[in-house]
């Protein structure tokens, strides 16, 4: 499997797992499952998104896709520092180069991008649950990065 391939298994993998976190997550907290999934919405669509409850195409579609498409954009940057090995790493080394690279996006969307950039359910979700929703991402991508290493070839 190259790369580019690797890197969508991984981050549709992570995107996934951390859009049902999110949705887990705001229920939790008494928020409605679409709310946390419309919140990426506000890149184009602005602060109407962040408090837009219901699903819709136009809200929780295009948060589903922004948030899936940083997912495979975080997931490349996983599988190119996994792949910079020469031997086949460890699942302790995958999961540890999911950390980073989670802890680093986690950095740049709360921390580092212009407010109209960043991931938006954040204004919904307390410090526990964004750490659990960013630790989803870590599992997702450590999981299939080591899935797709592990499992023989034909």
């Amino acid at each position: 499997m190259n790369l580019l391939t690797r890197a969508l298994v991984s981050g549709l993998t992570a995107g996934t797992l951390s859009m049902w976190t999110l949705a887990q997550r705001g229920r939790s907290e008494g928020q409605p499952a679409a709310k946390m999934l419309n919140a990426p919405s506000h890149w184009l669509f602005g602060d109407r998104a962040l408090v837009e409850h219901a699903p819709s195409w136009r809200y929780t579609g295009t948060g589903t896709l922004i948030h899936e498409s940083s997912a495979v954009m975080w997931a490349l940057l996983f599988e190119r520092l996994v792949s910079r090995r020469d031997r086949a790493p460890s699942l302790a080394s995958i999961a540890a180069s999911a950390a980073v690279v989670t802890g680093v996006a986690a950095v740049v969307d709360l921390k580092l991008v212009p407010e109209r950039l960043t991931p938006g359910f954040e204004h919904h979700l307390s410090g526990r649950s964004l750490l659990l929703v960013y630790a989803s991402v870590a599992a997702g991508l450590a999981l299939s990065g080591w899935l797709m290493r592990s499992s023989p070839r034909r």
